[in-house]
């Protein structure tokens, strides 16, 4: 069994009191206790969520009686042990299949923020952004594309001295819905793509270096010139990565950013049905970044421990209100007025208990 890697949220408090980032390489979550009667919530998925929950969870856990022990181990992980009953709640950014829920009757798969994957690259000499399309973006990935100076990457970066040298592209090892949103958007861009390797959590990669999570793609790119890789934007952000700018479809080139995924929520109706297992992948429309998504919490619609169901809902409750400025801060994109409505009342109602009452009215 691998060590666990526990950072206290103690810890991440002060930094976040002090204007700090979150951690840089994350395994896993706790805080500290706040007495003998605090609540313990657990939960497993997503490291794209990790630089958030981070915040919202310690923020929370400074007025509240609730710990939470948080794995980020990716969303594969998240899923496998949500479905195995191993966590309270788990996070993905790729939504349950409709063969995973038939699994978990009465889960609810419940968007939090939307966020991007960012491609962030290691070319020192390059100081403009670097401009990449889908299909471009596709034939790097497949190992078609195998050099910086090639005249399909010169042809989208005109003004760029793009250097005489091989491309090392960096991918995740791991299950993992940031694989899963940036194989999806490569293919609906590539039918090369699309028929050779497909999309998902974990996929055969034809070239490149495996690194586990957001954080290892990350510091593979930083430590190796001529290095290509897809991360959550924050971690772009916080190692000073340069991040590309994507062509979306209305043909403008947009950098990863909180108002480019803004831009992609303004496109998104709440759907007449209630499943909210959304979208945000080439959206279209001015000023859309298009390799968004959304972090999708997973939550059972009864819980037997009513102190556990309660700490759940006011937490999250809390994290989609009060905390909205806190992901906005981090670069994520709170869901908006109707989405959030609509993911509320279904927090609201969880029940809990043997008479399964609604989980709010209980002490």
């Amino acid at each position: 069994m691998r060590p666990r890697r526990w950072i206290a949220l103690a810890a991440v408090a002060a930094v976040a009191a002090c204007g700090g980032e979150p951690p840089r390489a994350p395994g896993a979550l706790r805080q500290e206790s706040q007495g003998s009667g605090a609540v313990e919530l657990t939960g497993a998925g997503s490291t794209f969520m990790y630089p958030l929950f981070a915040r919202w969870f310690a923020a929370y856990a400074e007025h509240h009686p609730v710990r939470v022990n948080y794995q980020s181990i990716g969303s594969g992980g998240g899923i496998r042990q949500f479905l195995e009953g191993t966590v309270d709640f788990g996070a993905t950014d790729v939504p349950l299949s409709d063969a995973e829920r038939a699994r978990a009757p009465g889960a609810l798969v419940l968007p939090v923020v939307a966020g991007s994957v960012a491609i962030t690259y290691n070319l020192p000499q390059i100081k403009a952004p670097l401009r990449l399309d889908g299909p471009t973006l596709a034939a790097i990935f497949l190992g078609v594309i195998r050099r910086w100076d090639d005249p399909r990457l010169r042809a989208l970066n005109p003004g760029l001295a793009l250097p005489a040298r091989d491309i090392l592209v960096v991918h995740r090892t791991d299950g993992s819905g940031t694989t899963a949103v940036f194989t999806a958007y490569l293919s609906q861009q590539s039918p090369e793509w699309r028929q050779r390797v497909g999309q998902g959590t974990s996929v055969r990669w034809p070239v490149g270096l495996g690194a586990k999570g957001n954080e290892g793609v990350t510091n593979g790119v930083r430590q190796t010139e001529g290095a290509v890789g897809y991360v959550e934007q924050i971690y772009a952000r916080q190692n000073r990565l340069p991040m590309a700018e994507i062509r979306n479809r209305a043909g403008e080139f947009v950098a990863p950013s909180r108002e480019a995924v803004e831009a992609a929520l303004a496109t998104v109706d709440v759907p007449a049905n209630g499943d909210l297992r959304l979208s945000l992948l080439d959206r279209p429309g001015q000023g859309v970044y298009p390799i968004a998504a959304f972090t999708f919490l997973l939550a059972r619609q009864h819980m037997d421990d009513c102190r556990k169901a309660k700490a759940l809902v006011e937490v999250f409750l809390w994290a989609l209100t009060d905390g909205d400025a806190l992901a906005r801060e981090l670069g994520y994109a709170p869901l908006g007025p109707a989405l959030d409505r609509a993911v509320q009342a279904r927090l609201r109602s969880i029940t809990c208990g043997p008479q399964r009452q609604p989980t709010l009215s209980t002490r």
